[in-house]
């Protein structure tokens, strides 16, 4: 896919994490390629792969004192999105 993972400001390997139900527990995992239809193909500390739609994954990233929060995989895309445009 062109574009692939950057397009979504994410990078191989970057952790990420998601949750199978709501109120169920985060699980994590890393992130290994972009599928053909628009999902991100996760690798979970098991080993198992799965594909996983933008809108379910989160991302680590720097909070607003410099520590580690999470942030939704869409606002990050949307964010760089925008920078590419300029």
């Amino acid at each position: 896919m062109p574009g692939g993972l950057a397009v979504l400001g994410l990078q191989p390997g970057e952790k990420v994490r998601w949750r199978t139900a709501a109120g169920a527990r985060w699980r994590t995992g890393h992130v290994t390629h972009r599928e053909r239809d628009g999902s991100v193909a996760v690798t979970d500390s098991g080993g198992s792969a799965r594909s996983l739609a933008v809108e379910r994954l989160e991302v680590v990233c720097a909070g607003p004192r410099g520590g580690t929060g999470w942030e939704p995989l869409c606002d990050r895309a949307s964010r760089t999105e925008q920078l590419r445009l300029l």
